[in-house]
């Protein structure tokens, strides 16, 4: 029986069985999408620009499933890339009008591998310019490139950043699945914002070449979709070893991520509750659906130890953005040097271009960008070290003094709060929304030890079969101007 929702509203693993039935086609399928982003992105600027030949990947697709090749689970299926991550004969812009030339020579490792999983590349998306980097008191969503991303389910509301237009991109339906970049809380924040599923990777699991950098130390891509089952899917597609990225070649082989997807994940877990620093971001409503889902967690089996809060919890939050300063120039110079002749090839090249056009940050600026033109570049600064290795004691060195103390396998903390940590320790968290407080979406997240990624889609499955919500924006009233 065909599902009777708009296809828009449908996730991955439902699409899939349509496709394989025949009562769909992707050509279809992606269709309608680009009718749904005609329609409603010139408002919400989510999509910064689409793949001109998506219509023609779509048949290309189609005829090889009605020949008898299916690449996979995914095959046939729409995703959007965020668009600091390379697509072939595709600008690369990070939403900077500096870069709207940068196309680079071929697609990301993990394009590819999204690619030969078959599915098809619909557009990318906007992002807060150079992913956050660019000025402490930028705003979440806003690029020269690209405008304002707004909230689907609010034009008042947070859209969260820098992964912006990857979450309400998705949230809006104009795509089921999306790609999205993290050094700090980029795809947990937008995800908590915007009622998504988002999984922040460890480091290692997902190459990074091919995506414009802040960060060697931080900087993950993961998936933002609308249930956990999709997630994992996607996940599959894209977590493999690089051989150009060392550090994916350290991680676990056989790593499953859909082996712990079942209702009972979460029957003889123990969870600890950090709640120093964290829930006293909380208003009166958040704490009330923050310690109803922990009394959703003990019915489904888990154990909480509460509190189970950091030995070093009040300086966690007030880490610093220095390592992310040193290792800016030196990441980017290096991924600019890879492109074609004729755009920036070092920092000082882009500042150049800022400054003879201050229009393009506004009253923003470029402190950050400064900031790391200041550095060596080369990461030599014993700064660099002495602060690296001062985050990794304080964020690694705590979440496993953490967990190991209590016997723990993973943290539940409200919306992306702790990201910081996770980002610096280079551990992964699972965001799940839990519904709404104080009229806006807002989120949940597990954060484990490094490729525990299987075990947290599974505790977040869990919980999330047992909410079982359903959340939907209403563009048609953000389009009239009525939305929150």
């Amino acid at each position: 029986m065909t599902d009777p929702r708009p296809l828009h509203r449908l996730s991955a693993f439902e699409l899939a069985p349509q496709l394989a039935a025949g009562s769909l086609t992707s050509v279809k399928l992606v269709q309608h999408l680009l009718e749904r982003i005609e329609k409603y992105n010139p408002k919400l600027k989510a999509v910064l620009a689409l793949l001109p030949d998506a219509l023609e990947q779509a048949a290309a697709l189609d005829e090889e499933r009605s020949s008898g090749r299916v690449r996979g689970p995914l095959h046939g299926l729409p995703i959007l890339i965020k668009d600091n991550v390379d697509v072939d004969k595709m600008p690369t812009t990070a939403g900077s009008k500096a870069l709207e030339h940068s196309v680079p020579f071929g697609d990301a490792f993990l394009v590819a591998r999204l690619k030969a999983a078959g599915l098809v590349i619909l557009g990318k998306t906007n992002l807060s310019e150079f992913a956050h980097f660019i000025a402490l008191n930028s705003r979440n969503g806003l690029s020269a490139k690209g405008g304002q991303t707004l909230n689907p389910y609010g034009e008042k509301l947070d859209v969260g950043g820098s992964s912006s237009g990857s979450g309400a991109g998705v949230a809006a339906g104009f795509a089921p699945l999306s790609i999205g970049t993290e050094t700090s809380g980029s795809i947990l924040s937008p995800s908590s914002q915007n009622a998504l599923v988002g999984v922040k990777t460890t480091l290692g699991l997902v190459s990074r070449r091919g995506i414009l950098p802040i960060a060697h130390s931080q900087d993950v891509a993961g998936p933002m979709t609308r249930t956990v089952r999709d997630a994992a899917l996607l996940l599959s597609a894209i977590a493999a070893p690089d051989p150009a990225d060392e550090v994916t070649l350290g991680q676990p082989a056989g790593l499953d991520f859909l082996e712990h997807l079942h209702p009972n994940a979460l029957e003889g877990v123990r969870l600890g509750v950090p709640r120093l620093t964290f829930w006293n971001k909380l208003s009166p409503n958040q704490v009330q659906l923050m310690e109803w889902t922990l009394e959703r967690l003990k019915s489904l089996g888990a154990t909480l130890v509460d509190p189970a809060d950091f030995e070093d919890a009040e300086h966690l939050e007030s880490m610093s953005f220095d390592v992310l300063v040193y290792e800016f120039k030196y990441d980017l110079e290096r991924y600019l040097s890879t492109l074609p002749d004729g755009g920036p090839r070092t920092l000082r090249d882009l500042l150049d271009l800022y400054a003879q056009n201050p229009a393009w940050v506004g009253d923003d600026g470029f402190t950050l960008l400064l900031a790391a033109q200041g550095t060596r570049g080369d990461l030599s600064e014993l700064a660099y070290h002495y602060t690296r290795a001062r985050d990794l004691e304080r964020a690694k060195g705590g979440l496993d003094a953490l967990l190991e103390t209590h016997k723990l396998d993973a943290l539940v903390i409200p919306a992306h709060w702790a990201a910081t940590v996770g980002a610096k320790a280079g551990y992964p968290s699972v965001c799940l929304p839990l519904g709404f407080a104080d009229g806006a979406p807002f989120g949940f997240t597990f954060t484990g030890r490094a490729f525990s990624e299987p075990k947290l889609l599974g505790y977040a499955y869990a919980l999330e079969q047992n909410l079982n919500l359903t959340l939907e924006p209403d563009l048609e009233a953000l389009m009239g101007g009525t939305g929150k």
